[in-house]
């Protein structure tokens, strides 16, 4: 689906390669014949403020404060799985076995047949590698040991989930196929990755790829790479699903009540891999907190003892002013009040989610202070025009 490129500008030389490239062509009449497109943009599908909203002179402080700055990470190593080559060259037992690498690069192998969602392998998420969100534990595993890979998933085409250096070690040396929302095949063009190995998607569009089933769903989010940002690409969330199982991934979004509707029309899961990181009181619409993920997979289950829940978008990188363990003791906590199964992996270590794994609050060992329960968190009703299958509140 390519088309002609827009025309150059003597700026286009000093662009960084990593900014990507902007739809065009067929592609960009494909997103204008989009129904989630209107006045030039991709919209979402509860209204979301995407630019950090409240006084910036009451952010900064928050965010540069010396005590603060020091709990946004970990206080020690953070404990890497350390076997993880071997333990995935063992096929999964029962058909199902999920790897999170950090942030939310999950590693899914589903009945017979691998699935690498939102790869990020590079040291930083940005597009230069000198500066930057820097890891806060190392990749669990080089990219050429991780094994076979059938498809890559990418929910949209923030650095923190579109990584260029990775995909283009992806295309050289997988003969994975990309399954994108509709515009992030423009980038991935751009940097090598030939028309007949994506497949982009709109809401609620579906492609099969090695057996397995893929349909993009809807998320609470928003794009852009460059200076400009234009809302050119679409966002998503994910269902994969094979002959035995099937699994969603969220992505980056914000809570609404579409998870209900995905639940019904896909599920129910045998995983749900959920955002539960990097939120802020500053920018509400975009990200979930811990409450507010555990309720999205409650939404998406329909019941709390169906399938285990996966915290994905934590513990990687530094991107939000909460402290750096917050993410996992509040989804623990959350899951623990309403009876669902929360697991906690360390990066790299595999998991079938049919048996589980033992509780071990591992980022204790390494946080930079004891975390606080959950409850000493400030709450805030979700709107009423909001409504899910649970009455939960959600921690800003």
């Amino acid at each position: 689906m390519t088309g002609s490129r827009p025309k150059s500008s003597p700026l286009d030389a000093l662009r960084p390669a990593a900014f990507g490239a902007d739809p065009s062509g067929e592609r960009m009449a494909r997103i204008r014949r989009s129904p989630h497109y209107a006045d030039g943009v991709f919209t979402n599908p509860v209204a979301a403020e995407h630019t950090p909203s409240g006084s910036m002179l009451k952010f900064l402080p928050t965010y540069f404060r010396r005590e603060e700055r020091a709990r946004r990470a970990p206080a020690g190593d953070v404990p890497v799985h350390p076997t993880t080559v071997a333990d995935l060259a063992t096929p999964a037992a029962t058909g199902l076995r999920l790897t999170w690498m950090g942030h939310s690069t999950v590693l899914t192998e589903i009945d017979g047949h691998r699935v690498l969602f939102d790869p990020v392998w590079s040291e930083r998420c940005s597009p230069f590698a000198f500066a930057g969100p820097r890891r806060l534990h190392p990749v669990p595993v080089p990219l050429s040991e991780a094994g076979h890979v059938d498809a890559v998933v990418i929910s949209h085409d923030h650095y923190d989930h579109l990584d260029m250096p990775t995909v283009r070690a992806l295309a050289w040396h997988t003969a994975a196929h990309f399954v994108v929302p509709l515009g992030v095949g423009a980038h991935l063009e751009h940097w090598g990755v030939s028309e007949d190995r994506i497949t982009e998607l709109d809401w609620h569009e579906s492609t099969e790829v090695a057996g397995l089933t893929f349909t993009a769903t809807p998320a609470r989010h928003f794009c852009g790479r460059g200076l400009r940002n234009t809302q050119h690409t679409l966002w998503a969330s994910w269902v994969v699903a094979g002959p035995e199982h099937r699994v969603f991934h969220s992505g980056d979004t914000g809570y609404f009540p579409g998870f209900a509707d995905i639940g019904d029309r896909y599920g129910p899961f045998d995983a749900t891999m959920v955002q539960i990181g990097a939120y802020s009181e500053f920018w509400p619409d975009i990200h979930m907190t811990p409450e507010e993920g555990v309720r999205a997979h409650l939404d998406l289950q329909g019941d709390p003892g169906r399938g285990v829940m996966l915290p994905i978008h934590w513990g990687t990188f530094n991107l939000a002013p909460h402290p750096w363990e917050e993410p996992a003791e509040g989804t623990v906590a959350a899951a623990g009040r309403v009876g669902a199964r929360a697991v906690t992996p360390r990066p790299g270590q595999p998991f079938e989610p049919a048996v589980g794994l033992p509780a071990d609050p591992w980022w204790r060992a390494v946080a930079a202070r004891p975390a606080a329960p959950a409850a000493e968190c400030p709450v805030r009703a979700l709107p009423a025009d909001e409504p899910g299958r649970t009455g939960a509140t959600v921690r800003a």
